[in-house]
């Protein structure tokens, strides 16, 4: 039996008390291990102006992890090409690929200074739909969480203001992906009908893939040009299934590949004991607080920190979505929980997401949780 694929996506965060170097020492340190756990990917994620997140560089982060590393294949989880051209993007990619053939995974993401599109409604496929909060399986779907406030905050516009030159327009995210595509392979000709050509980059054997929290632009894209797609239970619960069915039903075979190809990413904290797990997973509400009033995350709280917030009614339903949908526990409750994500989803692969204050927590998560998914689907 094919045991299902596990991946670990990294944000680099840095805990109360510590500092950036040592979330990076630390993160090298995780991918080290979960190599040898067996997971099959590790993704770093792009943030910026966050003070408890030192992931701000995809490209950077997997230059230096493909270096201590040997076979775990590694990528972005993703390139925000909000604030981004499609050339410096495939020349980035190449340059490590070029020292690293074969490893890497491009994850595109439609964020990072882009203003807001109007989206069409997504294309829903029959089978998915949610009862009173539940798939038809028990999966927990909570009410959509909108982001709009994130949008529109002081601290959004100070991001795009950094991230892009004055006067810089986003470029069409459709027609970035497009460019990427055919500066990969070798096919881009400008409206003149002037090649160009990306040394290193073109013919790189990166692996594509479309990262997006709904079924708009992203899943479309992804679905249309027949490559992978990831979306985020972990980010955005309330339309994991939506995400997953636009996909699919915008799915057209590629080169790539002959069927869609769908991860789906959950948090996750696993412990011997479920009470300790708990225990470790209690900053996690305060610190997705600090992220959805806009001050960007804060340094990841210790679980007495974490007891010493005076939460209001408002506090706990902005996070409700998050931390409901969290799985915390003993290794059989949480791979319970992730084989409900998988059927519910029709997942190919599981991302997982595990921040703890202490880096010796986190490695362990990941381990017990390696172990048990290979106890039962090995």
């Amino acid at each position: 039996m094919t045991v299902p694929p596990l991946a670990v996506l990294d944000l680099v965060p840095i805990s109360s008390g510590s500092s950036a170097a040592e979330a990076l020492r630390n993160s090298i340190d995780l991918a080290q291990q979960t190599e040898r756990f067996g997971y099959a990917r590790y993704w770093f994620a792009e943030h910026h102006l966050n003070p408890g997140v030192a992931g701000t560089s995809p490209a950077v982060l997997l230059a230096l992890t493909a270096a201590a590393t040997s076979t775990i294949r590694i990528g972005s989880g993703a390139v925000q090409l909000g604030h981004r051209t499609a050339l410096s993007t495939v020349e980035e990619f190449g340059l490590i690929d070029a020292l690293h053939p074969g490893r890497l995974d491009l994850g595109l993401g439609r964020s990072g200074g882009r203003p807001t599109e109007p989206k069409a409604e997504p294309a829903l496929v029959g089978g998915s739909g949610v009862v009173g909060g539940r798939a038809p399986n028990g999966l927990l779907i909570p009410p959509k969480f909108s982001f709009a406030h994130l949008l529109t905050s002081p601290r959004f516009a100070l991001q795009k203001t950094l991230l892009q030159l004055p006067g810089a327009r986003s470029q069409n995210y459709t027609e970035q992906i497009r460019d990427i595509l055919d500066l990969l392979h070798g096919t881009y000709r400008s409206a003149e009908g002037e090649e160009a050509h990306v040394v290193p980059g073109e013919g790189a054997r990166v692996q594509i893939w479309i990262l997006g929290s709904s079924g708009g632009e992203s899943a479309s894209v992804a679905g249309e040009n027949g490559l992978r797609f990831a979306t985020n239970y972990h980010v955005s619960p309330g339309t994991v299934l939506e995400a997953a069915d636009a996909y699919r039903a915008a799915f057209r075979p590629s080169k790539e590949l002959d069927r869609p190809y769908l991860s789906v990413s959950a948090d996750v904290v696993v412990a011997e004991d479920a009470a300790v797990a708990r225990e470790l997973a209690s900053g996690y509400g305060l610190w997705v607080r600090s992220i959805r009033t806009a001050e960007g995350a804060i340094p990841f709280p210790t679980p007495a920190e974490a007891r010493a917030h005076s939460w209001t009614d408002a506090d706990r339903e902005l996070v409700a979505d998050r931390v409901d949908t969290q799985f915390v526990g003993t290794p059989a409750q949480v791979a319970d929980q992730l084989d409900l994500l998988r059927e519910a989803t029709g997942a190919d692969e599981l991302v997982i997401t595990t921040i703890t204050h202490e880096h010796a927590d986190r490695v362990r998560s990941y381990r017990l949780l390696a172990q048990e998914w290979h106890r039962r689907h090995g």
